[in-house]
């Protein structure tokens, strides 16, 4: 039987820190880019904006730690990590259309790649605590 809470506990609790400094960074980031600069790479700014919205529903999912949540942990993880393979290799196929670093970018190049990491060692988590 699944305990849903394991998820919230450990070192996922490092998990659920790691995905909350990435929530805010990535809204931070993504607020400033197109409040101040939309017009000069609009997809790119929109994309960190989902990549924000992604990064805090794994946030508050993991943080729940319910059956439900857990599912929603895991929809949201494996998107992003379609997001970021899909969008890192997009930035470099069409550079024109990133000429700032956002959170997918290059595959998290901006960020140390923990954007690349992070999934990867999220769904690992959900899956251990399965």
């Amino acid at each position: 039987m699944t305990d849903p809470a394991a998820t919230k506990h450990g070192p996922g609790r490092i998990l659920i820190a790691v995905y909350g400094v990435f929530a805010l960074a990535a809204t931070a980031r993504a607020g400033v880019q197109i409040a101040t600069k939309f017009g000069d790479a609009p997809i790119a700014y929109l994309l960190s904006a989902v990549a924000a919205v992604i990064y805090c529903a794994a946030t508050f999912a993991l943080a729940k730690a319910t059956v439900v949540s857990r599912k929603v942990a895991t929809v949201a993880i494996a998107i992003e990590l379609a997001g970021v393979i899909g969008i890192g290799a997009f930035s470099y196929a069409v550079p024109d259309d990133f000429p700032d670093a956002t959170v997918w970018s290059h595959f998290g190049q901006g960020y140390g790649f923990v954007p690349l990491v992070l999934p990867v060692l999220g769904l690992l988590w959900l899956r251990r605590t399965r």
